[in-house]
């Protein structure tokens, strides 16, 4: 027998091919997952940075009596710093006449703003606001 016999199975280049290909799709799916814990670490600072500032604005805002004033701290890491202020608050666009009639009232509005500042993951500081209205008692003058 002069001829040659093909044995079964796959040659040197198909196999090479193969881990190219392999290579190739385990990279994709390597970069995939780095994003998602990228983005799943982003949604956990943002989360912590947001439940702080809920605590903060109710905290100011159930405070008896109401009064103007400013407070700043940070969280148990030190890594969230936090600047609740409460000032008067008149809506815009009222007509003089309403005003005077509100300050005759035993009553004021108070605009309550809790402002996070935060790391973020990828580059500086995040900034997150929370803005109430609370109705408060007028204090004589």
């Amino acid at each position: 027998m002069t001829g040659r016999h093909r044995t079964a199975g796959f040659s040197l280049l198909e196999v090479l091919a193969a881990f190219v290909i392999l290579a190739l799709v385990a990279t994709a799916l390597f970069r995939l997952f780095s994003g998602s814990l990228s983005n799943a670490s982003a949604a956990e600072e943002w989360s912590r940075a947001l439940l702080l500032a809920e605590s903060q604005l109710d905290l100011a805002a159930s405070a008896q009596p109401l009064k103007e004033s400013t407070e700043r701290g940070m969280d148990s890491t030190g890594t969230i710093q936090w600047e609740t202020s409460i000032v008067a608050y008149s809506p815009p666009d009222v007509s003089p006449d309403a005003e005077r009639a509100a300050e005759l009232l035993g009553t004021r509005l108070l605009r309550v703003t809790t402002e996070v500042k935060f790391p973020a993951a990828i580059k500086g500081e995040r900034t997150l606001s929370l803005t109430t209205i609370k109705l408060a008692q007028r204090v004589p003058q």
